[in-house]
């Protein structure tokens, strides 16, 4: 953590704002949030650490991962406060000032552990922000189960929810679930009118089980094209009801292995920035080396780029969304504006938290990012502390 005062003014920089779009000018933060835009030459605060663009960078909001299980040899079924340190502490030089700490299909006493130790974690100046929990599993498919383990999915339980919810702090907001295993849609209404983000991966969904699901409250897909059924002309499947049903939106992992660039642009294409979510599902070996490691249990195979099971299977990734976010804006026609909807805008509004992050307004949290024109990142600040400096 690169520690400065309670006041950072930033200067000569295009500011992408959520009022006016894009702007030049500076900004001044004053403790953890955003004090103000300028539009007109200001003599910062006296007391104010200067950052000066040089009217050659970019500041836009800070990335959101809303699927992530690790990082730097820390994974959040370690369940404890040094995992989640390790994680948050690593995010920010990626661009990610905030994240949902994801679980995995696991024993029901390991997945508890995991929510206790988030429920009992308070996040820490100058590192990225635990905003909740991400329960991925283990009401799943086991045909689509991908890299969950098996024997412990198990059918939807409202009674087993609620306890993990308690254990939590009532800290999970997305599940990733099989729609097609609530068949009278209880399970997913429940979640839905308690304010939980219902997600539908790992799953065999057809087109009509997804669309029969959105009235009970589905309103995203896990990992589009990863753990579920294909397009077929004549059953378009999971990928082809987050291109058709607009009450969707869908994550993406967009390293160009989980999905290959040519499918990405098919999706851009289809779906376009405003449904679009940029997420990592990283595990604990990103930011280090090829190696053995393990996920949920199971012994993990990483090389140069990927990750993967004894089977062949992926098994979650080593990207990074810095890299996720570069390999979007190779596609034709995209804009670091469409960068910032897929990757900060749409997951803040996906979770209810825009009031407060997602966006460059006054009063916001101060999670920003100065950028080049490539979306190489010079400086990350998370709530009001800069917590990355390129070459520092």
């Amino acid at each position: 953590m690169i520690q400065l005062g309670n006041t950072i003014y930033i200067k000569n920089v295009t500011i992408l704002t959520e009022e006016d779009g894009t702007v030049n000018g500076s900004l001044s933060i004053d403790g953890t949030k955003i004090k103000a835009i300028h539009t007109e030459e200001q003599m910062p605060p006296q007391e104010a650490t200067v950052i000066d663009g040089q009217g050659r960078l970019n500041l836009i909001p800070g990335f959101i991962d809303g699927h992530i299980h690790g990082a730097a040899g820390a994974d959040v079924m370690d369940a404890t406060e040094e995992a989640l340190d390790t994680m948050a502490g690593a995010l920010p030089e990626e661009g990610t000032t905030s994240f949902l700490a994801t679980t995995i299909t696991q024993a029901p006493e390991n997945i508890t552990k995991a929510l206790e130790n988030m429920a009992a974690y308070e996040s820490k100046p100058g590192k990225a922000e635990v905003i909740g929990a991400h329960l991925e599993g283990p009401f799943i498919e086991k045909s689509k189960k991908g890299a969950q383990p098996l024997e412990y999915i198990m059918e939807p339980d409202i009674a087993q929810f609620q306890k993990w919810q308690q254990s939590s702090g009532n800290a999970i907001k997305t599940i990733t679930m099989a729609p097609e295993h609530d068949e009278t849609g209880e399970f997913m209404q429940y979640l839905y009118e308690s304010g939980v983000n219902v997600s539908a991966g790992h799953t065999d969904a057809s087109f009509e089980d997804i669309k029969k699901a959105i009235p009970y409250g589905l309103r995203q897909v896990t990992h589009l094209c990863n753990a579920m059924n294909g397009i077929h002309h004549r059953e378009i499947g999971a990928v082809g009801a987050a291109f058709q049903l607009e009450d969707l939106r869908a994550e993406l992992i967009a390293d160009g292995i989980h999905v290959v660039p040519e499918m990405l642009e098919m999706i851009y294409s289809n779906i376009g920035s405003e449904r679009l979510i940029l997420i990592t599902d990283a595990m604990r070996a990103k930011c280090l080396h090829a190696g053995n490691y393990e996920l949920g249990g199971q012994p993990v195979t990483v090389t140069d780029d990927r990750a993967t099971l004894e089977n062949g299977s992926l098994a979650g990734s080593i990207l990074k969304m810095r890299a996720g976010a570069q390999q979007m804006l190779r596609l034709k026609d995209t804009t670091i504006q469409n960068v910032v909807q897929m990757a900060s805008e749409n997951p803040a509004k996906q979770l209810n938290i825009f009031d407060r992050k997602g966006s460059i307004k006054a009063g916001k949290d101060a999670d920003l990012l100065l950028v080049d024109d490539d979306l190489n990142i010079k400086y990350t600040i998370c709530r009001g502390v800069l917590a990355y400096q390129e070459g520092e």
